[in-house]
Parts: structure tokens; sequence; C-alpha cells
């Protein structure tokens, strides 16, 4: 089973139905309600997908869907040494570095989804968009 980190860029195509984007982005967090893969999100996804969410719709209705994602995501942790390794990591943006770390430190995500590409060119896991991942497994 693949365990998978799924960036905030994935899970804003969801909730905010950005076409064609969504459509993936339902399959992929489909795949984790029924236990095919293990998907992850972090702390920063969460307070950035809350964010951006909020313009949208009231704090109540926000918290009610995100509360539904974490009924089949879990939330990676991001502590000092996460932080540190984002600090003086060579990635150019500090945001993705903090997921990128977050992602190594769990030790068993081996995907990271995202649409945002050129900014994981440095991971150490492999970086994949959602279209590509689920041509990667209809292929197995």
């Amino acid at each position: 089973m693949d365990h998978i980190l799924i960036d905030t860029d994935v899970i804003l195509d969801f909730f905010l139905d950005r076409l064609p984007f969504s459509e993936d982005a339902s399959k992929i967090l489909s795949l984790c309600e029924s236990n095919v893969i293990k998907g992850y999100i972090t702390p920063v996804i969460c307070s950035n997908s809350y964010y951006i969410l909020r313009q949208y719709a009231k704090h109540e209705k926000v918290i009610e869907k995100l509360n539904q994602l974490l009924t089949f995501v879990d939330i990676l942790e991001m502590d000092r040494v996460v932080v540190k390794q984002a600090m003086v990591s060579e990635f150019k943006d500090f945001e993705d570095a903090l997921q990128h770390f977050s992602a190594v430190k769990c030790g068993s995500i081996n995907i990271i989804l995202t649409r945002n590409l050129k900014d994981f060119v440095k991971s150490e896991i492999l970086v994949l968009n959602p279209e590509s991942y689920l041509e990667m497994i209809a292929d197995q």
C-alpha cells in the first residue's frame, strides 16, 4: 500500500472543485477513504486549507469539511527537527520544505502528490501529480 503525502493544492482542488484537477483529486481521496492508499497531510496543509477555504465558507462549514477529511487521512508530525531541516535545505519554498521533511521523518511516505512539481525537485521522495499517480497505479 502506498503512503502518500497529499499537498495543499490537491486538497483545495477537491474542496473547491477546481476543474479539471478536482476529478483526479477526488479519485485520490476516494482511494484513501477506501483504504487502497494511506493518505497524509501536515498541520501546515490543514492550516493553509482552512485559510483558503474560509474565504468561501463560514468557519463551521470549513471545520466540518476538514473533520470529514480527517476521517480518512492522518496528520504527520512537525517538530523542531523538521523545521530546522527545512530551514537549511536547498528547497526554494520553505513551506514545501516543511512538507517534505515531515514526510521524510515519518519514514513510511513513499510518494508526495502535488501539482507543484517544480518546488519539490530536491525531494528524497518520489513526487508526482495526481494524474501521473493514477496512471501509474492503473498500469499495475
